[in-house]
């Protein structure tokens, strides 16, 4: 067995998404049964400040030669770096992402990838035309549970997939909670609202299951009907959106197959901490797998079948365990004592793409993502929901 390469880190946002997944990526891979690659940081860049860079350097535990950037220009030119982290919000990721790009680093870019599919197209024909590897950090799929939901769904378990409910919500209160109208959830300056924070994970676990598991070639893009509730407080922010899909399927593979999609800021998937209601059904004429939330980081599956099998199993998120005193989680909750929040695993699989030479991820490529786009751009169009014009341009570069 040869010795794991080391895949070196660039950090570009020093917020909340970019601490919990530099801490996840600093975890010893070894720890989740990953041999083939490790994971450095040498360097983050904050907008506001280089200090503000050097203080997250030191709560991340990154090695002491990490190097620290107050302007993400001055960062892209550090040629130490392999690949970059964009962790800044979705408003931002076309400006940030290409940045990376035109200085010739791979990226790995948070969701949702853009806030627009022609924004989306025009990434990805920056990364085929310099040869860089590029990726939408939709972690949830690259989780082992969802490696096995769609292994249930090829081998033919619960039959073909005939209809997929899929829910993320939660009660976030926002009029008490985002009083100023400032924060990312509704700010439309930032393109705020449940459609691409929330609903994007709805969207994932819809195309995880019913079309990423289609034979490539017949797999279609699906017919959308959509609704959109928008937050009066801040006005071009959806407080609810759903989403009906019909994804076309040749007969012989079950038929056309239906999804509903919805997400919400005003009410919650699972009220409380009550996590006995699926936030994923998956059903087909043998059975169904379901999904508990939350959609994003779920711990659980179960799937039952027509004949009364009922299995149920717990996915548990590897770290470093008790008594190691590490500790990580997003949003002011922690996990437990050692166990990671899961974003190392879509680490790992961009640090393997870039080993292998691949270009794009292998559970999302990335005309999955331009689709997933084109879906909310649609879902947007038929809800009347726009974006402020320099969020949603491709010109470059555009200051925000």
């Amino acid at each position: 067995m040869s010795s794991p390469k080391t895949i070196r880190w660039g950090i570009l946002a020093t917020g909340g998404i970019a601490l919990t997944f530099t801490r996840d990526l600093l975890v010893d891979p070894t720890t989740r049964g990953v041999k083939s690659v490790k994971h450095t940081v040498v360097a983050a860049a904050s907008s506001s400040s280089k200090s503000r860079a050097e203080d997250f350097l030191k709560e991340v535990s990154a090695p002491s030669d990490a190097k620290a950037y107050g302007s993400y220009e001055e960062f892209v030119k550090d040629p130490n770096i392999d690949i970059v982290y964009v962790a800044t919000p979705h408003s931002h990721h076309y400006q940030n992402a290409r940045l990376c790009l035109e200085a010739g680093k791979h990226v790995l870019c948070e969701k949702a990838f853009t806030v627009n599919a022609l924004q989306a197209r025009k990434l990805v024909e920056i990364a085929k035309e310099k040869n860089l590897f590029l990726m939408e950090a939709v972690w949830t799929r690259y989780f082992p549970l969802s490696i096995y939901v769609r292994e249930q769904i090829t081998s033919g378990r619960i039959g073909p997939v005939a209809r997929v409910i899929s829910d993320n919500s939660m009660a976030l209160d926002p009029e008490n909670n985002f009083a100023d109208g400032k924060n990312r959830m509704v700010n439309p300056d930032l393109a705020g609202g449940a459609l691409l924070d929330l609903g994007i994970y709805a969207l994932t676990w819809v195309f995880q299951t019913l079309y990423h598991t289609q034979p490539e070639k017949t797999r279609q893009p699906p017919k959308l009907l959509a609704f959109i509730k928008n937050y009066e407080a801040t006005g071009n922010a959806d407080e609810h959106s759903t989403m009906i899909l019909n994804f076309p399927r040749p007969k012989e593979e079950g038929g056309d197959a239906h999804a509903v999609a919805t997400t919400s800021l005003r009410v919650a998937t699972s009220p409380g901490q009550n996590q006995d209601t699926p936030c994923v059904r998956v059903q087909g004429p043998k059975g169904e797998i379901q999904v508990f939330p939350p959609s994003f980081r779920p711990t659980k599956t179960k799937v039952i079948l027509s004949d009364g099998t009922v299995e149920e199993k717990d996915w548990p998120i590897p770290g470093p365990g008790k008594g190691s005193n590490w500790y990580n989680g997003f949003g002011g909750s922690l996990q437990s004592e050692g166990e990671g929040q899961g974003m190392f695993w879509e680490a790992d699989e961009a640090a393997e793409a870039v080993l292998e030479g691949r270009k794009e991820g292998k559970y999302e490529n990335l005309a999955e993502s331009i689709l997933i786009m084109e879906v909310m751009d649609e879902v947007r169009k038929q809800g009347g929901l726009e974006y402020p014009s320099k969020i949603e341009s491709t010109d470059y570069p555009v200051q925000l």
